[in-house]
């Protein structure tokens, strides 16, 4: 049985992932920005830099999956500011306690989240791991995210940065917007439908970080996306076979811009990004394809 401490276990992916783990007995850590209700909880204040770093030390592992939601609401410049602390300043407040534990009492791993928005729109170019970061607010974020990692890697603990696609779960993320559109019958592509969607299932997303937690010649950065990128025209397709619904309700480019404003940006950008590294590493997907994971997410 391990101990491994969970920031973010309240989301869509930690939650998951605390299922996970606590299935297989492992002692869970959560750490909430509240006051503390259950003897697993520790609170922290990720934008005000504190945490219980006494409540770390001793574990096996830490798991940074908290921020706030990126499409939860339209990108003001107050809403960037707060996705961007909610990050960066988490993942420092995290890596310096981490950083700051006795050597002997410091976690194996630090795995930190990161978001394929690292790689900005790559049009029809596949990118892996090794591209560089792209131009724009969500690129610019993931750089300054994974950075603010480095006090845990400079203190010897194997880091590893979790660059998520966009998770199918009828439970949260964006394509818990979508679902219900689709079961209602009013999906459909968005602008021309030729961006790539790099997508991934709750439970590889899930598996994945699993994986790399257990896997100690694994570090770095890993992009959990499906091994096949497909368009937005394909997907919404998708969506329509396994749902059985029609898919006629497209949503145009302009009419994106005016209700999402900046964000719509990264709506009808492409991101073709694959798992190279994943994939290297000898991880095997239980939902490689888009059907797969839609019919596993119903």
């Amino acid at each position: 049985m391990e101990r491994i401490a969970v920031a973010g276990a309240s989301g869509l992916i930690g939650s998951a992932l605390v299922r996970s783990l606590t299935a297989e007995g492992h002692e869970v850590v959560r750490l909430v920005r509240r006051e503390p209700r259950a003897a697993d909880e520790v609170r922290w204040d990720p934008e005000g830099g504190f945490v219980d770093a006494a409540a770390l030390a001793g574990c096996d592992a830490v798991v940074n999956l908290a921020g706030a939601g990126v499409g939860d609401r339209r990108w003001t410049e107050a809403y960037k500011a707060r996705i961007r602390d909610s990050r960066v300043r988490g993942t420092a407040t995290l890596a310096g306690a981490v950083a700051g534990l006795p050597a002997e009492r410091r976690p194996r791993v630090f795995v930190s989240g990161s978001a394929i928005g690292y790689y900005g729109d790559t049009g029809e170019r596949a990118v892996d791991e090794e591209a560089p970061p792209g131009a724009g607010f969500l690129p610019e974020l993931c750089v300054e995210w994974e950075s603010a990692a480095a006090p845990a890697r400079d203190a010897g603990v194997r880091t590893v940065f979790a660059r998520t696609g966009l998770v199918v779960s009828r439970k949260g993320g964006a394509w818990g917007r979508l679902f219900p559109l689709f079961l209602a019958g009013l999906g459909g592509r968005l602008g021309d439908g030729r961006q790539y969607w790099s997508f991934i299932s709750l439970h590889d997303e899930v598996a994945a970080l699993r994986h790399l937690i257990d896997r100690e010649d694994l570090s770095g950065p890993f992009n959990l996306t499906a091994p096949q990128p497909l368009t937005n025209r394909e997907i919404t397709a998708a969506m329509g076979r396994v749902l059985h619904r029609p898919t006629l309700c497209a949503v145009p480019a302009p009419v994106l811009r005016a209700v999402l404003g900046e964000m719509a940006g990264d709506v009808l950008g492409s991101q073709r990004v694959v798992p190279r590294r994943l994939l290297e590493s000898g991880f095997g997907f239980a939902f490689p394809g888009i059907e797969e994971a839609i019919r596993a997410a119903r």
